[in-house]
């Protein structure tokens, strides 16, 4: 039995009075309190109590050392106290992981929000447009835009993301309005290599639809997808804060208004629970309040003109 807990022992059967009532109190077993007793009067290299049948007192000894031993748990109390305090306090140095296409306009401004709320801790964001290994490249916290989390990792949602299928006018005067899902097997679909590439996911009334599509661009870079989409090259999927502004601003088309794509859903993913720091735990609550409503969605609400 280490000394803190031989210190306890012998502060608990003074204020208990009886070896039994300080087991009861530490939830110890009688003998293990008598050898804890046993372990403080080595140490103090004294007898501590005077022992009868009707009560236990202190010896002169004993009275020296139990206010040492309560000084000493005073303490310890002390610092687990403090320790509590800092590991509550977000602090310290956190990597991020997410794609270029919701970094810029989304990630940047409420990281610039995190940090103005919690001034000792520090982001370091990485903008790779794959699925990274988190534990390799030591990155505390990947943004992934996805229907299917990896099983391995704890992911905690944030928010739904929905996804827009759109062209630009001048495409769609070439080639036509796709009037059903089904219809895109006709038309030049720029595909995202990393996600979808050839199969894009449908609903119809509550039916899962999937549709086959081909085109003569793909990439792994989203923003070279939807400025060739801006240029007329073909049909794009979209998330949609990609796409909200271009939408209002008639750059480009929402197709199949009734047949929208599969919803995703933004998710945090992380390594595990296990002593999580007091900084990722403060990210993670401060991403889910600033994402709950899907903002990025909002923006495709056509804007009202405020009274003259």
């Amino acid at each position: 039995m280490d000394r803190l807990k031989a210190a306890q022992v012998f502060v608990e059967v003074v204020e208990r009075g009886s070896l039994t009532a300080a087991a009861e109190r530490l939830d110890m077993s009688r003998a293990m309190v008598t050898r804890g007793l046993a372990a403080m009067e080595r140490w103090a290299g004294a007898r501590l109590l005077h022992r009868s049948t009707r009560r236990l007192g202190l010896t002169p000894a004993g009275e020296q050392t139990l206010a040492r031993c309560r000084a000493l748990l005073d303490a310890a109390d002390g610092i687990e106290a403090e320790r509590a305090a800092q590991d509550a306090t977000p602090r310290g140095l956190l990597r991020l992981s997410c794609s270029s296409a919701f970094g810029y306009d989304l990630l940047a401004p409420a990281i610039a929000g995190f940090l103005a709320r919690h001034p000792q801790m520090a982001i370091d964001v990485q903008i790779v447009n794959r699925i990274v290994n988190l534990i390799e490249e030591r990155i505390d916290l990947a943004l992934r835009i996805t229907d299917a989390p990896d099983d391995a990792l704890i992911a905690r949602r944030l928010a739904p993301c929905r996804s827009v299928v759109c062209a630009a006018p001048a495409y769609l005067a070439r080639h036509g309005l796709p009037r059903r899902a089904e219809d895109l097997v006709r038309h030049n679909c720029l595909t995202y290599s990393y996600f979808g590439k050839n199969l894009w996911r449908f609903e119809r009334r509550g039916r899962a639809v999937e549709v086959p599509v081909a085109g003569n661009l793909s990439s792994n870079e989203t923003a070279v997808l939807l400025e060739a989409a801006l240029c007329g090259a073909g049909v794009v999927m979209q998330p949609s804060f990609a796409v909200a502004e271009h939408l209002r601003a008639g750059r480009l088309v929402a197709l199949l208004p009734a047949e929208p794509p599969k919803p995703l859903h933004l998710y945090a993913v992380y390594a595990t629970r296990r002593h999580m720091p007091a900084g990722l735990r403060a990210l993670l609550d401060f991403l889910a309040e600033r994402y709950a409503d899907a903002p990025w969605d909002a923006a495709l609400k056509p804007r009202t003109k405020k009274p003259a």
